[in-house]
């Protein structure tokens, strides 16, 4: 299999909230493609997608369970400065995401923020110094 991911789609217990926080906080553009049933964003390569979350699990046939406090999953949103990283995190606050960790200089060497959205997905915010983004916003490993 090609080593590439095209489309996460998280389940949602309210597609509209969800819609308008991910519009709001994060600033990200609804697409066309999107539905009554399902939401589409374009980020970079990649297509994020949010779909109800009883209907997910009867998509893929097995039974509804709400989730664990922590799936052991994170997803990432890399920012050009700190300022940008509160900038989003002040954002999503506002919107009543929970703040699970204050943006703050890591031992990693950059600066990093969690929050948690509605359904209980967690974002990692950060500023990475070792990842810098290309015009197109995208991290480009070396090879």
């Amino acid at each position: 299999m090609y080593p590439r991911i095209n489309l996460i789609t998280l389940g949602v217990s309210d597609l509209k909230r969800s819609i308008d926080f991910y519009e709001k906080g994060l600033g990200w553009k609804l697409s066309k493609e999107s539905n009554d049933s399902v939401a589409f964003f374009q980020i970079g390569a990649l297509v994020f997608g949010l779909f109800g979350e009883e209907a997910l699990a009867e998509d893929i046939g097995i039974p509804f369970q709400k989730r664990q406090k922590f799936s052991g999953i994170t997803l990432a949103q890399n920012q050009t400065s700190e300022a940008e990283v509160d900038a989003v995190i002040n954002k999503v606050r506002a919107l009543g995401a929970e703040i699970l960790k204050e943006p703050t200089k890591v031992f990693w060497g950059g600066y990093s923020a969690y929050f948690k959205d509605f359904d209980g997905h967690i974002f990692e915010v950060a500023f990475n110094p070792f990842f810098p983004l290309n015009a197109d916003g995208e991290i480009v490993l070396s090879k």
